[in-house]
């Protein structure tokens, strides 16, 4: 992880750039009254907000599991499951 301030980031823009996609670097830009952002590669991007909604899913499947354990659960048929969504 790299820190560069936007002054010398504006300036040696493509340097950054190219360490953030050819060596997956991450840089933080630092910035006055700490407004500070992230320039990462796509490909990283995309595996991080990936991993966020596996982190979702799989949060969801346990809770459902939860409720499975405690008996909060209605079995139907399938032809009653048609029959409300004929409604």
């Amino acid at each position: 992880m790299l820190a560069v301030n936007y002054s010398t980031l504006k300036s040696n823009l493509k340097k950054y750039c190219d360490k953030t996609t050819d060596r997956y670097e991450t840089v933080i830009i630092t910035r006055k009254d700490k407004k500070n952002v992230v320039l990462l590669s796509l490909e990283k991007y995309n595996a991080i907000t990936k991993a966020a909604r596996n982190a979702e899913y799989l949060d969801k499947i346990d809770k459902n599991m939860a409720q499975i354990t405690q008996g909060k659960v209605v079995f139907k048929t399938m032809e009653e499951l048609e029959e409300m969504t004929a409604d």
